[in-house]
């Protein structure tokens, strides 16, 4: 048997970089983190080849003293806790003392700090080994540059990726933490070329308009909850403003950022059947919490934390989302739908901070429209840049040109555009409108292809999907009988008989009590077979047996199915059923009816899918394609002197 020993720190710290240090993101994550522990206002981070080649981290913080330099570098050394009752109050993002160790263990590291007071100090480490330490010049603040990351670490080394994808990665934790921090001041560089740059007023909805564009983050609302255990706030997107996956989605506890699903999922629960499927919503989740509910000591990524009471966190989250979209009016642009030409600006460019940013300015500048769904195509987590359309300028040649349709076409456009994320608080002495306002009051016209309904409106005109329609209608319907239990039964006069597998017989004898609890009832009937005698009458004919068997798959997919879960996932199933399908002509009075019975329910806006129940063109969209409001031409002064003489 070998002989047991200790290891060497150098080892040790290699090995536990193994976990800390994953890629230079992860060196640029623990050092913008101290650099915030220290009460930083400023801090710019500076890369060469994405991180590869140089990282280096400026910042104007507390410093350390001389006395103390040598020790940062040392195994579990921090200042951040000094007891183990500390552990479970960390107010800090560092805590561990792992993080320099680490580094400095598989890098070049070479760091410059000063406090107010005294000269400032230097420090060279290089593969664990302290090569120098001296005095040195500086300024408050701390200075330090990691090179030649994972030199000693090869296999490390090869692992990562290409340079764009490390820069990706870094370029989204640099944007959570700003949504985290907007009171710092941030600046991103790579190879000299500056990808990010926050104002550090304070304001979170600059530095959306920083990440995602004005336009984009002029689709985001603010929400506000409290319990008695939390307090959340942040901005969520208007269903028109979606992503192909959660990596858009920022969830801060206590001004660290982290991951967690169950979170993610209550976010999305709270848009109910407002997002379309397959599409997630950007959020910006700011909790507030005592420390003593979140155990941060999950992981040395510190991603991972556990928190108590975390489904009345849950709950809290989808009510207050819930309720927030509750009096939106969702109509989408029909013309925004049309559009296809996307122009993005490249990767890693960022907006005009001058103009939008620094002034204070967020939705008073240049109106940049972008596809409402966002864009396809782009799902990488990191890939949070804004998406910036070209405008064509109003050429203004004579006095006259300031009476045209497009000068009042652009004051009616920009009048109400200067608020850009609408406020959940109503203004002293103004009425809340109630929630019918929303949807506008329809004049049935016609059908086409039997699919489609036209009505019109004062604001325009509306094209209705009779399917999404009356599936919403449906919905509604049913989500409120299949809640309300009757001792109604149908009897069927031959039984339904199913057959599982053990493993499947298991699970539904488990979650009998949330089939019954919608009204049907399964009886045993032999080892692993069951029989289904009645049915609720709210079945639709003829396809008893096709909707048993959909109620029991659902509880076989879902471990954690709920008495709730399965009502609505049973209410969707049943209102698509009975919908109106394509191609199926209706009457006037029919159609009538249906946009009579549409305006009534709660969301008239999308079907249970998340899928528009009708679009708008306005009054201004339909002139412009019949060009009666003509775009100007850009004109040379050769073709101004033919106009003038003409």
């Amino acid at each position: 048997m070998a002989k047991i020993q200790e290891l060497s720190d150098i080892l040790a710290d290699q090995i536990a970089a193994g976990e800390v240090v994953e890629r230079p993101a992860s060196v640029v994550k623990e050092l913008v983190e101290n650099a915030i522990d220290a009460g930083s206002s400023r801090i710019d981070i500076l890369l060469a080849e994405s991180g590869l080649k140089m990282i280096r981290v400026i910042d104007n913080g507390s410093g350390i003293e001389g006395s103390q330099v040598e020790t940062a570098f040392k195994r579990h050394a921090t200042s951040k806790i000094t007891s183990r009752a500390d552990l479970f109050r960390v107010g800090t993002l560092g805590f561990r003392g792992e993080a320099l160790p680490s580094i400095a263990s598989i890098a070049d590291v070479k760091m410059t700090s000063s406090t107010a007071e005294g000269p400032g100090q230097f420090v060279h480490y290089r593969g664990g080994e302290l090569i120098e330490h001296r005095e040195a010049q500086s300024r408050q603040g701390t200075d330090i540059t990691v090179s030649d990351l994972f030199f000693n670490t090869p296999a490390r080394l090869k692992y990562l990726k290409s340079l764009a994808t490390e820069l990706s990665k870094i370029t989204d934790i640099i944007n959570r933490i700003a949504l985290s921090y907007p009171e710092i001041a941030f600046s991103l560089q790579n190879d000299e070329r500056q990808l990010m740059r926050t104002s550090g007023q304070g304001n979170v909805q600059q530095v959306l308009a920083n990440i995602y564009g004005t336009h984009n983050a002029q689709k985001m609302l603010d929400i506000h909850g409290e319990s008695v255990d939390f307090r959340i706030d942040g901005y969520v997107s208007l269903p028109e403003f979606t992503r192909a996956n959660r990596s858009y989605i920022t969830i801060l506890v206590n001004g660290r950022y982290i991951k967690n699903f169950h979170i993610s999922k209550a976010i999305i629960e709270g848009y109910g059947s407002k997002l379309m499927v397959g599409r997630y919503p950007v959020a910006v989740i700011n909790i507030q919490t005592d420390p003593l509910l979140v155990d941060v000591n999950v992981h040395p990524s510190k991603l991972e934390v556990r928190i108590s009471e975390e489904n009345a966190l849950t709950e809290l989250i989808s009510k207050t989302i819930f309720d927030r979209l509750a009096d939106q009016n969702l109509i989408p642009d029909a013309v925004d739908n049309l559009k296809k030409k996307r122009i993005s600006k490249p990767a890693g460019e960022q907006l005009d901070l001058t103009e939008t940013v620094l002034s204070g300015s967020f939705g008073k500048g240049k109106d940049t429209p972008t596809e409402s769904a966002a864009v396809e195509g782009d799902d990488s987590a990191a890939a949070l840049h804004p998406s910036v359309a070209a405008t064509k300028p109003i050429i203004i040649s004579t006095r006259q040109d300031l009476q045209s349709d497009r000068i009042a076409e652009f004051k009616e456009k920009y009048a109400d555009s200067t608020t850009p994320v609408t406020k959940n608080e109503n203004t002293e002495g103004e009425e809340k409108t109630p929630s019918t306002s929303r949807f506008p009051a329809l004049t049935y016209i016609g059908q086409m292809h039997g699919t489609y309904l036209f009505a019109e409106a004062d604001d325009g005109l509306y094209i209705i999907d009779q399917h999404a329609a009356q599936e919403r209608i449906n919905y509604e319907y049913y989500r409120v009988q299949i809640g309300q239990v009757s001792d109604d039964q149908q009897d069927l006069l031959v039984p339904i008989y199913l057959d599982y597998s053990t493993t499947d017989t298991l699970r539904v004898k488990e979650k009998q009590s949330v089939l019954e609890a919608c009204g049907l009832y399964l009886e045993e009937f032999g080892r692993n077979t069951f029989i289904v005698r009645h049915h609720p009458t709210w079945f639709k004919k003829g396809q008893e047996e096709d909707t048993v068997k959909e109620m029991v798959d659902y509880v076989l997919n879902d471990r954690n199915m709920t008495v709730a879960k399965f009502r609505e996932a049973t209410a969707i199933m049943m209102s698509c059923k009975r919908a109106i399908k394509a191609n199926h002509h209706l009457d006037d009075l029919q159609a009538k009816q249906l946009l009579k019975d549409l305006a009534k329910v709660e969301n008239p806006f999308n079907c249970p899918h998340g899928r528009p129940v009708l679009v708008h063109f306005s009054t201004t969209d339909m002139e412009k394609m019949f060009k009666r409001i003509q775009d100007p031409h850009n004109t040379n002064l050769i073709d101004e002197d033919l106009w003038y003489n003409y």
